[in-house]
């Protein structure tokens, strides 16, 4: 009896160990058309490869179930993107057991010496009680099956739990070794069930090729689905014009030189008018020395002028490179440093923090917008050659070393996504284009010059507008607009005023959402909402020359897609070898063909990390941004999330270590890291936790961030402490400070609650908006400290029935200030003398 018990115990020793070690693998997904049933696929192995698993068997001295669990190990390792896998594993006693594997051994030959030993343990255990596993999953708050895969290598009828979703038997039947799938059909469908099959078997197969290969760079797909994913999945061929975007709007300006073709703020120029104005820049420019790809920096307002000198920079062969007036002086002179920028091209109002990053640059020349218009320059085309593959743009972006990167990219890539935006939201002759956003967004360019390309017109909407909602519908509207492009958390604040109160966009057909990853529920209210008007889901990188894919709706989907590449453009699922992955697999998502830019501007580290020869493809260029994804049945791409440190924050692209860096020059801070919270609303924003003797004044903190990074990089919160959590390596625990944060920004030590009925109702209308308890707003908070952006103020201002406007926040960020103000005006109106009609 005691041996027995001791048995026992070793048993549930191991299978604790087995079940902390978590692993969960999920059933590989893949049906075009889900439905309740049971499926079932059989195939055979070759003679060769049956031949080599017997020669095996001998040489290796292991069983023939070894090398068939081993090979179902790589096969669903491939299909889940993981080297550790858990699968189910029929024993001798007739049930499946937890099996956990690794397919982190290199070649072949070590792989199967690791799972033949795993394989003999789990068999010399495989006498515990059933419901003693259940047991000990209870006790370690296991939840869910243990496993969805089964491999049966004694059997060939197994039967489908309701918790198997694939169940992978083996027979040998007349000396043949027949492979035989069971699998759900509401997860796969006959097509993947034949294609499992065939990894395994390509598995088999390369096992008794070469047992000393290294398995890792071995391919289980075959010749017909590798040309699918790189031929079939790509965008379609779309022949571009033989013409640069200026050389198109030049045509456009022959064509009708007196059709309006930019508004703003109450003025408006005709195509003529705005020609004449570039081409007097351009010739300004080339007078002082402009070559070929001499880059030319625009620090203006979003204005008529700012699209003038975009257009002149293009005329004159020059490259672009935006600098917002707005940002810190700090990152403008490292931007033109990088660059090496020689000539800004500017206007008076914009040159603040401009001037401070001329003063460290002497070399660099200034330009105004007026001194260039009254210099008398002929206003005719130019005509300077530009070469499809020439240099058209340099946007910056954040960078994980603290100094951000300057992505190139050509005007063929540029052409080309003009079209897919052109061709994909139907901009033609008459229609209208919004251009929302700031200059050092991507997405501002396509926004600024596609409608000008076929005749239609561009509304540039004043920022002002853009922070006020009602103004901002009312500037669509009044315009005309038929295209808009929003990042989700202003379509969520668009979507609250339509919601309060209902109207109608006329001419609005598409909204373009980017930027962020769309929600499913923003998705139905927006058609709740506006049923007659397109959404349209675009994803794509500033190195890719902005958006490569476009999932167009009219209607709330069953789930969000990034849809399919748009014209001229390749895009691959593939491993950390560039191979392509296994249709449903998770991979990084890698970009090929006139889409990819250049590099990263003089940063050749940085350029070869990301930029590489495209395998697949000779003689093109490939990008790897560090986005994962995968291929869903419709043959559209689905966004899976990132594995780095690179987040984004209200369309903003963000490298968490540029934050940290900075952070870490501040005086008194001994260590540092950033993270991003989650609001109940699913807003997001950043934290910074740091190290440090004694706690620094958090508005010091912001100022000094704030000097060299934009604002929407600055954390929203400063939280200090004595020492960082560690991991186990020794590495700061993020998880952990993240938890941290969400819970410090729920409590105050010196917290006031509200006392008024005015403080109350704001203190309600805060909490929703920052996605904090209302409990834990206090009547001397301050809106901003507490996590809000000028975005959430107006979200406010909307919530609040527009009680309080975005000046008002931003004049009275202390919640009784505002109370106050709002609770004078109540007065006043009171107060006042009605008039009769």
């Amino acid at each position: 009896m005691a041996t027995y018990v001791n048995r026992t115990q070793t048993n549930r020793e191991y299978w604790r160990g087995v079940l902390t070690a978590g692993g969960f693998t999920p059933a590989p997904c893949w049906t075009h058309h889900p439905e309740t049933g049971v499926g079932e696929y059989e195939t055979q192995a070759s003679d060769d490869t049956v031949t080599g698993l017997r020669r095996l068997v001998d040489e290796l001295g292991m069983p023939l179930d070894s090398l068939l669990l081993a090979a179902h190990a790589k096969v669903l390792a491939v299909l889940c993107g993981e080297r550790e896998i858990t699968t189910g594993y029929v024993t001798e006693g007739g049930r499946p057991l937890p099996c956990r594997l690794t397919t982190a051994p290199a070649s072949w030959r070590e792989l199967l010496q690791n799972t033949h030993q795993v394989a003999a343990e789990l068999r010399a255990h495989q006498d515990v009680p059933a419901e003693d596993i259940d047991t000990l999953r209870r006790e370690l708050g296991l939840t869910g099956p243990p496993f969805e895969t089964v491999f049966d290598p004694t059997a060939i009828d197994g039967e489908l739990t309701e918790d198997t979703a694939l169940w992978v038997g083996i027979r040998h039947r007349d000396g043949r070794l027949v492979l035989r799938l069971r699998y759900r059909t509401d997860r796969l469908d006959a097509d993947s069930a034949a294609r499992i099959a065939g990894y395994h078997l390509t598995a088999l197969a390369q096992i008794t090729a070469d047992p000393d290969a290294g398995h890792a760079h071995q391919s289980l797909l075959s010749d017909e689905e590798r040309r699918f994913q790189l031929e079939q999945l790509a965008g379609p061929v779309r022949e571009l014009p033989n013409a640069r975007v200026h050389e198109l709007f030049e045509d456009r300006v022959r064509m009708h030189p007196d059709a309006v073709a930019a508004v703003h703020a109450g003025r408006q120029w005709t195509y003529g008018e705005l020609n004449a104005r570039a081409n007097r820049l351009a010739r300004a420019l080339a007078a002082r020395g402009l070559g070929r790809e001499g880059v030319i920096a625009v620090v203006t307002e979003r204005n008529l002028d700012w699209l003038a000198a975009v257009l002149a920079v293009f005329k004159a062969g020059g490259v672009y490179l935006p600098i917002e007036p707005h940002f810190p002086a700090e990152r403008i002179a490292a931007a033109l440093s990088r660059a090496e920028c020689t000539l800004v091209l500017t206007e008076p109002g914009s040159t603040t923090t401009l001037d401070q990053a001329l003063d460290s640059l002497p070399e660099v020349d200034r330009l105004l917008v007026d001194t260039a218009y009254e210099e008398d320059h002929a206003d005719d085309d130019l005509g300077i050659h530009v070469a499809p593959d020439q240099l058209a743009y340099i946007y910056f972006t954040s960078g994980s070393t603290g100094e951000p990167k300057g992505a190139m990219c050509e005007h063929v890539g540029m052409l080309n996504h003009l079209y897919a935006k052109i061709d994909d939201l139907h901009i033609g002759e008459g229609q209208v284009m919004a251009q929302t956003a700031p200059q050092c967004f991507d997405i501002s360019l396509w926004q600024l010059v596609a409608a000008l390309l076929v005749g239609g017109r561009t509304l540039l909407v004043e920022q002002d507008a853009i922070l006020d909602v009602p103004r901002f519908l009312d500037t669509i509207t009044d315009g005309s607009a038929t295209v808009l492009q929003v990042v989700p958390s202003y379509l969520e604040a668009l979507l609250t005023e339509l919601e309060q109160r209902p109207r109608t966009l006329p001419d609005l057909r598409y909204v373009s959402v980017t930027g962020e990853a769309l929600k499913r529920e923003l998705a139905e209210r927006w058609f709740t909402s506006q049923p007659g008007t397109r959404l349209v889901n675009a994803y794509g990188l500033t190195e890719t020359s902005d958006d490569t894919n476009h999932e167009v709706m009219d209607r709330a989907p069953e789930r969000i897609l990034l849809g399919r590449a748009v014209n001229n453009v390749h895009i691959y699922v593939v491993d950390e070898h560039l191979a392509p992955v296994p249709l449903g697999a998770p991979g990084v998502i890698a970009f090929s063909g006139v889409c990819v830019g250049r590099g990263y501007i003089n940063d050749p580290e940085r350029t070869q990390e990301a930029y590489l020869a495209d395998p697949h493809r000779p003689g093109m260029r490939l990008y790897l941004g560090g986005d994962y994804g995968r291929w869903h049945p419709s043959g559209k791409l689905e966004f899976l999330g990132r594995r780095d440190a690179q987040v984004k924050i209200r369309g903003f692209r963000i490298e968490i270590g540029e934050i940290e860096n900075t952070l870490l020059r501040v005086p008194g801070v001994r260590d540092g890291a950033v993270v991003v919270a989650e609001r109940t609303d699913q807003s997001k924003h950043l934290v910074a936790c740091y190290a440090a003797p004694k706690p620094l004044d958090a508005g010091i903190l912001a100022s000094r961030l704030g000097a060299s990074l934009p604002a929407y990089m600055v954390p929203a919160a400063f939280h200090w402490c004595e020492n960082l959590p560690l991991t186990a390596n020794s590495k700061i625990d993020k998880k952990a400070l993240a938890a941290l944060a969400a819970e410090l920004a729920t409590t105050e030590d010196d917290h006031e609650p509200p006392v008024s009925p005015t403080e109350h109702r704001l203190a309600a209308a805060w909490g929703h908006v920052l996605g904090v308890a209302q409990d834990h707003i206090g009547r001397r908070d301050h809106f901003f400290d507490r996590g809000g952006t000028s975005l959430s103020a107006v979200k406010l201002a909307i919530a609040l029935d527009r009680a309080v406007s975005l000046k008002d926040v931003t004049a009275h960020p202390v919640l009784t200030d505002l109370a106050a103000l709002v609770d004078h005006r109540t007065e006043r109106h009171a107060t006042e003398p009605m008039t009769s009609s």
